[in-house]
């Protein structure tokens, strides 16, 4: 009954037209969106729309919620889930918090035996913080920058929306739910690999393809690896072939052959010589 009540409503929204300002957001915007084929494009309006009905957005800090923040953080988080046929649009998820710029996190509350009078507990700067049953935490300043410059390979909303694909399989352990027990054996095999090769070269400080915040645990490697198969996938084919091909296989997307063919589409026609 539920799944009926869900379904009738979504047909309801989907028989609203995508409005023509939030397609000149998506296109001024969101760059990854023109790297997008026509039925890409359709598939993304059908699931910001009906993300933008199901979840709600509080502004923090004085943030008046602007159709702007709302279609870039939809797009971004619906970007993920693309290929993803049929799927509940992040179904545990109900608020997101947006915040103008950089959250300070308290420090957490300590127990009275675990309580140190020499250890001084810090605030602690956040860009974002996902929750499994939510909010989502994000800033607006790094959403902007993100969604506008995917070279950067930072991303905050693929960041903590691939932590809460992550949390659909019950924790946050850079496992998300596969598709088979094959696909398990892969990735625990290429994820294991990639991780401590991480850290291996972080602990040594040598130069690396992937942010160095991966190195911190699984959840985090999960989640920084998202943000380059969205943002960098060609480099991250080229340099860690392995790890492309296990998140191309789990998020159902060809990212790097996607921007090639953008990048050959967009390409100026040679000039024919006499």
């Amino acid at each position: 009954m539920f799944h009926w009540l869900r379904d009738h409503r979504r047909k309801k929204i989907l028989q609203e037209p995508f409005a023509v300002q939030w397609q000149k957001i998506l296109e001024e915007k969101v760059r990854h969106y023109s790297f997008l084929n026509a039925e890409e494009k359709d598939r993304l309006q059908q699931l910001i729309q009906i993300f933008l009905v199901e979840k709600r957005f509080e502004g923090c800090n004085d943030l008046e919620i602007t159709d702007e923040i709302r279609i870039v953080i939809a797009a971004e988080a619906c970007m993920l889930v693309l290929g993803f046929l049929p799927y509940d649009v992040y179904p545990g998820l109900i608020t997101l918090l947006v915040y103008p710029s950089t959250v300070v996190v308290p420090p957490s509350t300590m127990g009275v035996f675990t309580q140190n009078p020499f250890v001084e507990r810090s605030k602690t700067a956040i860009y974002g913080q996902a929750f499994q049953r939510g909010p989502v935490i994000l800033v607006w300043d790094e959403v902007k920058r993100g969604a506008r410059h995917p070279e950067s390979g930072h991303n905050v909303v693929y960041h903590e929306f691939a932590h809460l694909l992550d949390m659909e399989s019950g924790s946050a352990n850079g496992t998300p739910r596969l598709h088979s027990r094959d696909q398990y054996r892969t990735w625990a095999k290429v994820f294991t690999e990639e991780f401590l090769l991480l850290r291996r070269k972080s602990d040594k400080g040598e130069k690396t393809f992937l942010d160095s915040y991966g190195a911190l645990n699984e959840a985090e490697f999960f989640a920084v690896a998202t943000e380059y198969f969205f943002d960098r996938p060609m480099q991250m084919e080229k340099k860690h072939r392995a790890l492309y091909d296990v998140l191309a296989g789990f998020y159902q997307q060809d990212t790097a052959g996607r921007q090639r063919r953008f990048k050959n589409d967009d390409r100026p026609p040679k000039k024919r010589g006499r």
